[in-house]
């Protein structure tokens, strides 16, 4: 399992990558494994204020039905809405095709409230 160095991991399963003011935002490696063959995605909406480590939509996958806990609090920008049509995108490039929003990031958030790579993947168990 990968988890990239150059992220900020939430302990529910959520990866934020931090560009100035903004984050781009999906579910990690881990959690896609997880969860078996994505089958859908309930996406927010542009212009939804989410909360850091408050749901913001969910993951339907052959397995089960996983609520997506946003690692960021702030405003978001943009979805990814290629993951309506192909929402297995979130399996086969998690960090990459697979993000699911962008986030305006709220005033004061302060991202090294997150997890690094090192701390998640020895939460989740990773080698």
């Amino acid at each position: 399992m990968q988890f990239p160095e150059t992220l900020r991991y939430h302990p529910e399963h959520a990866w934020a990558r931090i560009e100035g003011g903004a984050a781009v935002v999906g579910i990690t490696d881990f959690a896609q494994d997880e969860l078996g063959d994505v089958v859908f995605v309930e996406l927010p909406e542009v212009g939804q204020s989410v909360l850091q480590g408050e749901v913001f939509g969910s993951v339907e996958s052959s397995k089960s039905v996983s609520e997506l806990f946003s690692p960021v609090a702030g405003t978001v920008l943009e979805v990814n809405g290629a993951l309506e049509d192909a929402p297995e995108k979130i399996n086969d490039d998690p960090y990459g095709a697979g993000w699911v929003m962008k986030v305006q990031l709220a005033a004061g958030f302060d991202p090294s409230r997150l997890l690094d790579s090192a701390t998640y993947a020895d939460q989740v168990g990773a080698d």
